[in-house]
């Protein structure tokens, strides 16, 4: 099971320099794509308990756009394994014109991560 969102990042995501978007982002995104995914195997969005590994792998900065995938790795009775990517899709290109974005020919891994979410069994509504 999986779940994915895609988002582009904004001016008001940028935290530093240059317009480079803070790695908490991605994290936030990676928590909005644990609850997705939550609530499409739970019924409920859990609580998120831990990352195990973040690799934060390339730059991201306003203006790209950003494809975050959650996958389900294991299950327990309460615990959810996740695993988290997050490829660049869709590049600014601030060098060309303030709204100029390319089309990336392969998408760019900007970020990794597993982690393990918890769903206590009396809000629980799906039965698998």
């Amino acid at each position: 099971m999986e779940f994915t969102l895609r988002v582009r990042m904004s001016n008001a995501d940028a935290h530093y320099a240059g317009n480079l978007v803070a790695g908490a982002k991605i994290l936030a995104l990676f928590g909005d794509a644990a609850t997705g995914l939550l609530v499409q195997r739970d019924g409920d969005e859990g609580l998120f308990v831990a990352y195990d590994l973040v690799e934060f792998k390339a730059p991201v900065y306003a203006g790209d756009f950003i494809e975050v995938t959650a996958r389900l790795s294991r299950e327990g009775r309460t615990s959810r394994g996740l695993e988290f990517e997050a490829y660049k899709i869709l590049a600014s290109r601030p060098d060309v014109a303030e709204s100029a974005v390319d089309t990336l020919n392969e998408p760019v891994l900007v970020a990794r991560a597993v982690g393990t979410c918890v769903v206590p069994r009396e809000r629980q509504r799906k039965e698998v």
